[in-house]
């Protein structure tokens, strides 16, 4: 009979997607295993009505997922990276960090919207996006960049899975809203998108693209599910952007965007990691950019001293207003 692994993972059809994606993984590698999942609703997909920011806690996707791990009801928990907490509870570790998807953030405009565009007009931008419009985003990151490029815009909270949000697009009659490209991927909606955002105008959430897998550091299938599933340049760049967010101590409620990318060669043959962050003002008005380079033996290293610089230049300033009551 073969043994069981267990996957944890929320119910909404994004997160299922990503965990048979998982599941799928490790079944081809591990044929030996019947490899289960198990559906665990979270306080974030409970509490729909108020804005993550208000809502005050970092693991509002992940917590009842860490204490299924800790009781052995679940061997395996996937979550977006994004959702992650920089603090793991002890006897638990991300053991694998999948290859990224599409790391960036994309705008997808009301269907409304561009039927009103003039014929041949092309291509459609953020300077087609009427002036006062409202664009929803439950992110105080994506509201602050967008709110930099756009002051004039209405942002407006939105909450709900990929398909709730682009249901109330519509129904609430709203220019547009802000959504990760990987996650419209995963779901075979990148159609959607009406164009993405560049890195100069938006850096997308830390972790954004990848899938984080934890577990119990004791369970005996550890090594093999992190072979299994571990992407080394994406761990690395996680890595990164995770040791600045931890230094910065921020989460949901803070507008914080990070962007780290690994490239071959470098001295030993480690290579380097680039790593890009954004620190800003709830209106946009204000903002710390920073970028570093270093090889990437040490990518925590790198995170925490970019985190160190920006708050030298002003970020701790812009944090303690924002984490003023």
């Amino acid at each position: 009979m073969k043994d069981v692994i267990r996957i944890g993972s929320r119910g909404s059809r994004l997160a299922l997607v990503q965990a048979e994606w998982v599941r799928d993984r490790v079944a081809e590698r591990h044929p030996d295993l019947r490899v289960e999942i198990e559906v665990i609703n979270t306080k974030g997909d409970k509490l729909l009505d108020a804005p993550l920011a208000k809502i005050g806690d970092k693991g509002l996707f992940t917590k009842e997922l860490e204490a299924a791990l800790l009781d052995r009801r679940i061997d395996v928990a996937v979550h977006s990276a994004k959702d992650m907490p920089t603090a793991i509870p002890e006897g638990l570790a991300i053991v694998a960090f999948t290859e990224r998807e599409d790391v960036r953030d994309v705008f997808v405009a009301n269907p409304a919207l561009l039927e009103r565009r003039a014929p041949g007009t092309g291509t459609f931008s953020l300077d087609d996006v009427p002036r006062s419009a409202r664009v929803g985003s439950s992110s105080l990151r994506r509201r602050s960049q967008l709110l930099a490029l756009r002051s004039d815009l209405d942002v407006v909270d939105i909450r709900g899975n990929v398909e709730t949000r682009l249901r109330k697009l519509e129904e609430e009659d709203m220019a547009g809203t802000i959504l990760a490209a990987a996650g419209l991927a995963r779901l075979g909606r990148s159609e959607t998108a009406t164009f993405a955002f560049e890195f100069d105008q938006m850096l997308p959430a830390v972790g954004q693209g990848a899938l984080a897998i934890e577990a119990r550091m004791d369970h005996p299938r550890v090594k093999g599910l992190a072979a299994a599933l571990d992407h080394r340049p994406t761990a690395l760049a996680v890595s990164a952007e995770r040791a600045l967010l931890g230094t910065l101590e921020g989460g949901c409620q803070v507008p914080i965007g990070a962007h780290a990318t690994w490239e071959a060669g470098g001295e030993w043959g480690t290579g380097t990691l680039a790593l890009a962050a954004y620190v800003g003002s709830l209106d946009g008005s204000r903002s710390v950019h920073g970028e570093r380079v270093r090889l990437a033996d040490d990518p925590e290293g790198l995170g925490v001293s970019l985190a160190a610089e920006l708050l030298e230049r002003g970020a701790d300033e812009i944090l303690g207003e924002i984490r003023t009551p």
